[in-house]
């Protein structure tokens, strides 16, 4: 394939409105990470209730995409990928623009659950577009154009909300996500999706993986494989304040800048593992590499004696790089299962892995409270286990990079 060709093929509208997409989905995801403090303490939240009423917080978003992810992934298989990426948006859309509008917590929990429920559909309906629509030589680049995209929508958040005050931020986030609708008009569905359509195959039936042993095993794999990403999230970047002050840090850390410092490196990392998948022609390679340098980098954030603020946020732009496998991962997930349950698959399994944060924080802040660990000692033996359990569902997946699209289960 000729350099022409291949650009052609990678600016395709389909590949640029996902890329599009999955940009306004990580800035609503993670604008709340970013105005955490802000936004609770604007609601009355106590300085010692941050944190706890953070992680409530965070858990009720990450429920809501658990529940989103299975939804929105049978909608994908059973009434095509179009339907997903245009009602995810506008479930989102609506709800982050409703959470300028909060004035208790209740509320608040509430809308980040409906906002959770429609993120859940953008990434795995978008990937599977892609993955659907290039051919085999080219998934990779695909992957690694919608994740930049992406992973620039949690900068974008960052300079939002230091621009404007946390509510605005919101009503930005919801106005971005419905002036994309206007792009996605013209976007066509996926052809392998229609030729199963006309075939009258059975898709979208949750019960052909639950009710298959070989099936469910690969797709607990594919979970338990991710879950490092969100632990570096949910934890490690989300309560970076409460870590830089178990370092003793002479200026308290600004998660917002936190958030956007981890998301710049993770935008080159997902460059570089994208790359690298395809120089290897390995996604489990490229994800193994990644992993274990996340993992090497945790260890250094969290015992290393860091003595100054600029080498802290230095340390979290590092990490964030090597956790830039996130989407070379979704893609896999995608390549793991035929055309007629792609979409459950690829819509559900990153958002059970998004929603292992909540066992994760939860771990976290119960070692934290109740066992002499303290924060750092109680992040990493969570990090340690996390790492060790994902490094052996990778080892036992298949790999899929050259694998064929055109296949049902």
């Amino acid at each position: 394939m000729n350099q022409h060709s291949t650009i052609k093929q990678l600016s395709r509208l389909p590949v640029i409105v996902a890329a599009l997409g999955y940009l306004v989905d990580m800035y609503d995801l993670f604008l709340f990470s970013v105005v955490r403090v802000p936004s609770l303490k604007a609601l009355g939240v106590a300085d010692d209730k941050l944190l706890p009423e953070g992680v409530f917080l965070l858990n009720m978003q990450l429920t809501g995409l658990l529940i989103g992810g299975v939804l929105w992934g049978i909608m994908g298989d059973k009434k095509g990928r179009l339907s997903v990426l245009f009602g995810s948006i506008i479930l989102y859309s609506l709800a982050n623009m409703a959470n300028g509008l909060v004035h208790t917590l209740p509320q608040y929990a509430a809308l980040r659950f409906i906002a959770g429920v429609g993120l859940a559909g953008e990434l795995g309906a978008g990937i599977t577009l892609v993955a659907e629509l290039l051919p085999q030589k080219l998934r990779g680049y695909g992957s690694v154009i919608v994740s930049t995209m992406g992973v620039l929508g949690g900068i974008l958040a960052y300079f939002v909300a230091d621009l404007f005050e946390w509510r605005v931020s919101y009503f930005v986030g919801g106005g971005l996500g419905l002036l994309l609708l206007i792009l996605r008009i013209n976007v066509f569905e996926s052809g392998l999706f229609l030729k199963i359509k006309s075939e009258k195959v059975e898709r979208g039936d949750i019960m052909m993986i639950f009710g298959n042993g070989k099936r469910l095993k690969k797709y607990f794999l594919a979970i338990v494989a991710g879950m490092p990403i969100w632990f570096v999230v949910g934890v490690l970047v989300t309560f970076s304040p409460e870590f830089g002050k178990t370092h003793g840090l002479p200026q308290a850390i600004g998660a917002g800048v936190a958030v956007m410092l981890s998301f710049l490196g993770q935008s080159f990392g997902n460059l570089a593992c994208g790359v690298l998948s395809q120089r290897l022609q390995s996604r489990k390679k490229a994800i193994a590499i990644f992993m274990l340098l996340s993992f090497g980098m945790m260890l250094v954030y969290l015992l290393a004696p860091i003595g100054s603020t600029l080498l802290f946020y230095v340390l979290i732009t590092i990490i964030g790089f090597f956790n830039g496998y996130w989407t070379l991962f979704v893609m896999m997930a995608a390549e793991l299962f035929g055309t007629n349950i792609r979409a459950t698959v690829a819509t559900s399994i990153p958002n059970f892995v998004r929603g292992s944060a909540i066992p994760l924080t939860s771990a976290f802040a119960f070692l934290k409270t109740n066992t002499s660990l303290g924060v750092n000692n109680a992040a990493l033996t969570i990090a340690t286990m996390t790492v060790v359990v994902a490094m052996c569902a990778l080892y036992f997946l298949e790999e899929t990079f050259s694998k064929d699209m055109n296949y049902v289960e």
